[in-house]
């Protein structure tokens, strides 16, 4: 997954996030600045699922789901990408 595009974005704990590339701006929930944060400084999901659990109680299974809708979204927005062009044909 290529998410260095996520590196360039500014984002703060209110749920904020300008694109400074594109102009466009987005809004996210507590969870998802957590892990667009980390996901930012390099980390994989299982890494983020384990800092995650350490805060909300979040089972393995519900963060996966979660978590593979959330990344879907991003591909959507453009702020990630699949090597293979989707989540479904590559692993992180």
């Amino acid at each position: 997954m290529n998410t260095e595009k996520l590196s360039n974005l500014a984002m703060n704990d209110n749920g904020f996030i300008f694109d400074p590339e594109s102009g466009y701006s987005y809004t996210a929930n507590e969870t998802g600045i957590f892990i667009l944060k980390r996901m930012a400084a390099g980390m994989k999901q299982q890494e983020i699922f384990e800092q995650l659990s350490e805060v909300y109680d979040v089972s393995e299974d519900n963060f996966n789901s979660d978590y593979s809708h959330y990344m879907l979204m991003l591909e959507a927005l453009g702020l990630v990408a699949f090597e293979g062009g989707s989540l479904e044909s590559g692993s992180e």
